[in-house]
């Protein structure tokens, strides 16, 4: 097995990647190691997803151009996890015969044991779990990056938005206590992280396992305790859970980012009403303006879901004005995809591509002026960057890197000349001299480096060797190229600042 290579293949949201994260862990921990670029792999895992209408069609194309490559490479294996294999089930092997193992949302830990069994029995395996056996975070994990991390504070979903299918395949939302959170937060801190980015379909409901309303208020004010964590993010609230509590946490909390993701859908109380969506527009509106109050450099981004079944002309315009009212730095835009299994995909009123289309090309026209007018504002302006790898793909071109500033705009920034250039996880402090709808661009002579303990951590990680897959290095992690976490214990103490579970959680939170 020692020698037997693996590559996982993400589609779909954050959590998918984090589950991403821990199939590889997970096949690494089995003695598989990562195929090297250009490989064959001995073992292709995709991780898919459910909730866009081409979602079928993009797996199924993509098992067909792998039938032809494992029929060239014998003992080859083909694995399908994700929403879309729990949701389709044994119709993959029917469709895809080639395919070794199916595997859900719920037990992702059994990918390894599943893999054997097929090998060894020559015949597929599926198996999809109908709830959640072991908590995700709990699994080991292969992260890409030594500076940024994503944690898993909650899994499912308790909405019932019409359009989306993901509470059927993710399940009831479950809860992580917080003090194994905080126990993860501290390890990756430990491992030279300097950004989390707390995760959840639905993170601001956070404590409703255990019975604590204020819970994710009090989560954020706890990791902002945490001794050399820079950066707090999440993703993603519901504006009907968001509270004036959270808004405090993160104004009175430094390391928590003046950056807020909130999916609006649309800006019609109509359409909100029959997607089911619990608040309404000037519900929305209002929380963006105590954001701002509270934080007002803070940078808000959303979804926006148009040509929902039934939406009018006029539904589509308060959608326009919401957008121009709530000043969004980004928005990710999506046409409506009729889903099977979900309400609205039988509701009355379903409309042409072509009115969706138009109506997809106005509201990113809308969006992108919007963008570019803020960040034309912030022209002159100071920046802090966490630089990054792979942010910037002209990067080679240009001369530049490229990375994160505080409120998570994409920044590329030029290294003066003479200067050493920061390394992916150093903090760079510049101006900026341009502004994009997308992006900004600093290049200017301001310019300060500040080296850390994450710009160590991926040096570190590029100088030394890899180990041998399955030693105990790998699955501790103190592989260079890829860390790895299972269940975190918690570092010792490194300054007074440092606190105990018990004290980050508010001197008594619950469920620790």
């Amino acid at each position: 097995m020692s020698d037997r290579t693996y590559d996982v293949r993400t589609f779909g949201c954050q959590m998918n990647v984090h589950d991403s994260e821990r199939l590889a862990g997970l096949l690494e921990q089995a003695g598989y190691a990562r195929a090297a670029a250009g490989d064959t792999p001995d073992v292709v895992v995709l991780n898919t997803c459910a909730v866009r209408e081409n979602a079928d069609n993009k797996l199924y194309g993509n098992l067909g151009q792998l039938s032809q490559t494992k029929a060239r490479h014998p003992g080859m294996q083909l694995a399908v996890g994700g929403c879309l294999a729990q949701k389709d089930r044994g119709e993959i092997v029917r469709r895809a015969p080639w395919v070794d193992v199916v595997f859900g949302t719920h037990n992702v830990g059994s990918l390894p044991v599943l893999l054997e069994r097929a090998r060894v029995q020559q015949e597929a395996q599926v198996e999809i779990a109908e709830a959640l056996e072991v908590f995700p975070s709990t699994l080991p994990a292969r992260r890409d990056s030594p500076y940024a991390a994503w944690v898993a504070i909650s899994v499912g979903c308790n909405n019932t938005c019409t359009f989306c299918i993901v509470p059927s395949l993710r399940g009831r939302e479950r809860d992580r206590r917080p003090g194994d959170v905080l126990a993860e937060v501290q390890a990756l801190v430990a491992e030279g992280v300097l950004e989390v980015t707390l995760l959840g379909q639905n993170v601001n409901s956070y404590g409703v396992d255990f019975g604590d309303r204020f819970a994710f208020a009090k989560l954020l004010r706890a990791c902002g305790e945490v001794d050399g964590l820079e950066r707090v993010r999440f993703t993603s609230p519901h504006p009907r859970d968001f509270t004036d509590d959270v808004i405090a946490a993160m104004a009175e909390t430094p390391a928590v980012m003046p950056s807020l993701h909130m999916p609006l859908q649309s800006g019609s109380d109509a359409v909100l009403r029959a997607m089911r969506r619990s608040y309404r527009a000037e519900r929305f509106l209002s929380i963006v303006e105590r954001v701002r109050a509270a934080i007002p450099a803070a940078a808000i981004t959303t979804d926006v879901i148009v040509g929902f079944p039934g939406e009018t002309e006029a539904d589509f315009e308060q959608t326009l004005r919401v957008v121009r009212e709530a000043r969004f730095a980004s928005a990710f835009t999506f046409q409506y995809s009729r889903r099977p299994g979900t309400p609205a995909a039988e509701m009355p009123g379903q409309l042409p591509k072509a009115a969706v289309q138009e109506r997809y090309d106005r509201l990113v026209a809308v969006v992108e002026e919007v963008a570019w007018a803020q960040n034309r504002e912030l022209v002159g302006s100071p920046v802090e960057v966490l630089v990054a790898a792979g942010e910037g793909r002209k990067d080679s071109a240009t001369a530049r890197v490229s990375g994160r500033a505080r409120d998570n705009r994409l920044v590329h920034l030029s290294v003066p000349s003479g200067v050493p250039a920061p390394r992916p996880g150093d903090v760079v402090t510049t101006e900026v001299t341009y502004a994009a709808p997308h992006h900004l661009v600093a290049d200017s002579a301001r310019y300060s480096l500040r080296r850390t303990r994450a710009g160590d951590a991926w040096a570190a990680r590029q100088s030394a060797p890899a180990a041998a897959p399955g030693s105990a290095a790998v699955v501790a992690g103190a592989v260079p190229r890829s860390v790895m976490l299972g269940l975190p214990k918690l570092p010792a103490p490194t300054s007074p600042r440092q606190p105990s579970i018990g004290s980050a959680w508010n001197r008594a939170g619950p469920g620790l």
